[in-house]
């Protein structure tokens, strides 16, 4: 069995809202904002594990790295990095 199957469904991690109820809150915030704070929302509640954290997202594990890298060079604190290796 792989590490990846072992994941939990992306509903299991993340509560599920509906977009009427998400909108009001993001109004007022640039699209780069509210992405970044999804971001970190998730990786701190995948408690900094970066590959359960992009599949939550629909992200490539590079793609979720590439970020993390760009908010750590912009002074952002991004939740410590727990990922295992998969044996």
């Amino acid at each position: 069995m792989s590490y990846a199957s072992t994941l939990p469904a992306p509903e299991a991690v993340l509560p599920s809202l509906a977009p009427h109820e998400i909108v009001p809150l993001l109004i007022g915030a640039t699209v780069d904002e509210v992405e970044r704070e999804l971001v970190l929302q998730t990786l701190a509640r995948c408690d900094g594990n970066r590959t359960r954290a992009a599949r939550v997202l629909g992200l490539s594990v590079r793609t979720l790295r590439n970020k993390i890298r760009e908010y750590s060079a912009e002074g952002i604190d991004v939740p410590a990095h727990s990922d295992h290796a998969a044996g």
